[in-house]
């Protein structure tokens, strides 16, 4: 079987003896069940693993290992942000969930000026909070040592700077004029990809894109979901740049 992934404080990773408290070790201990002996993985999720063996289960979420190896991935080259329109319902939370499997590296909430979801207030903290939770839990399940980041909420303003910087930029647009498959993508540099919201991107917000640097692009015959739209998109250009070799 598979060893399971957890995830420990960076302060709290190294070889020999490493305690699992909190949730964390209340899954593994409770959920999980595991006891002495089992395999485990565990992870600060910002790029360092380490190997280990269960010596001790205690309580309802001590967890005692044993590392035995650490290893530590370098920051993937070039780097893939998605800017997300928010969507309707848990569709946001589906999105973070694979785009996160596909293996995206930061993932902007956008309030597009067509979106019908709007994060405000005590609702809006919520919600940010119900990403970064999915972003998490979606890394762990993907056996990833490096989990996306998921910002604060942007603003279709506050996104020019992040476009303008990319060595690449793309907005996912039904009448873009050229493939997303056959784009000329950079070997080093960020690439930033936008997904509009279910009312489509407006003529305004691809204004300002396009003064920021971004070119409209198509994914294909069909109109994909907002929900499915970066994931699609993600795995296209992960696989062209190498990534996926």
């Amino acid at each position: 079987m598979t060893a399971p992934v957890f995830v420990v404080d960076a302060g709290c990773l190294r070889t020999g003896p490493v305690v699992l408290e909190g949730p964390e070790g209340r899954h593994a201990v409770s959920v999980r069940r595991l006891r002495a002996g089992e395999e485990v993985v565990l992870t600060d999720g910002a790029g360092t693993g380490g190997l280990g063996t269960v010596t001790a289960a205690t309580g309802k979420d001590r967890l005692e290992v044993d590392v035995r190896e650490l290893r530590t991935e370098p920051e993937p080259r070039p780097a893939l942000t998605v800017v997300q329109a928010l969507p309707k319902g848990d569709r946001g939370e589906l999105a973070v969930e694979t785009m996160t499997e596909t293996g995206v590296d930061v993932i902007v909430p956008w309030t597009a000026s067509r979106c019908i979801t709007q994060w405000k207030g005590e609702r809006g903290a919520k919600s940010l909070a119900k990403w970064r939770a999915t972003a998490r839990e979606a890394g762990k399940q993907a056996r990833r040592l490096r989990f996306p980041h998921v910002t604060e909420p942007m603003t279709t303003r506050q996104l020019a700077p992040l476009l303008a910087e990319a060595a690449f930029a793309a907005v996912l647009h039904e009448e873009g004029g050229s493939p997303l498959a056959r784009a000329g993508l950079p070997a080093e540099g960020g690439i930033v990809l936008v997904v509009g919201p279910e009312g489509g991107v407006s003529p305004e917000e691809l204004a300002a894109f396009a003064e920021a640097g971004a070119r409209p692009y198509r994914l294909g015959p069909s109109v994909l979901r907002t929900s499915t739209a970066g994931t699609a998109a993600a795995a296209l250009l992960l696989g062209r740049t190498g990534r996926w070799d």
